[in-house]
């Protein structure tokens, strides 16, 4: 049975003068992105695909470089966008997100909805595995975009109860019928 692999990028240097989309890996998140690449989980995959985020980008080129894998890239993996309010403090962020997924039809302060975010990352999800053949496939994306297919994928209604517990995680899914084999668990 083949796998879906929907990893997030683990930590990530904040800097509110630099946009968000922008912001790279820290150290501790380059190191648990290369101890996920020579995990068991990454040892059938054969294709990585990418948001085209800083973040997810170089996660995605550390386990792909480990493991000598092809990389493609495509911006409906990308996070949700939040521009509109650009960065926002730690305990400011916290409720927005809280906002975003209590509120899935309407947008926090300009944000695009989480029901919006939903259906692009499903879209891209379908359009990605349905020609995929060979070995598992693995996806490095953000964690709102992860649990809203998540959600969908399980049919459960959008609601944060299934997000990821912090950064640098990952779920599983039978790659022929996209169900999720399990929630979210730390790379490493």
């Amino acid at each position: 049975m083949q796998h879906l692999l929907i990893i997030t990028h683990p930590e990530v240097v904040v800097d509110p003068h630099i946009p968000v989309c922008d912001w790279g890996l820290n150290e501790t998140g380059r190191h648990r992105a290369a101890l996920f690449a020579g995990s068991d989980q990454m040892a059938s995959v054969t294709h990585i695909w990418s948001s085209t985020e800083t973040k997810a980008r170089e996660t995605a080129s550390i386990i792909a470089r480990l493991r000598d894998l092809p990389i493609a890239f495509d911006a409906r993996f990308g996070e949700n966008d939040r521009s509109a309010t650009g960065f926002l403090p730690p305990p400011l962020f916290e409720a927005a997100a809280d906002a975003f997924f209590a509120n899935p039809k309407t947008s926090f302060k300009g944000w695009e909805t989480a029901r919006a975010a939903q259906a692009r990352i499903v879209r891209a999800v379908l359009d990605i595995t349905a020609p995929h053949k060979d070995g598992d496939l693995a996806i490095v994306t953000h964690g709102a975009v992860g649990t809203l297919l998540y959600c969908h994928l399980c049919g459960l209604e959008i609601d944060r109860a299934h997000d990821q517990p912090g950064q640098g995680h990952y779920w599983t899914a039978d790659l022929a019928s996209l169900r999720p084999d399990h929630g979210w668990r730390p790379i490493a």
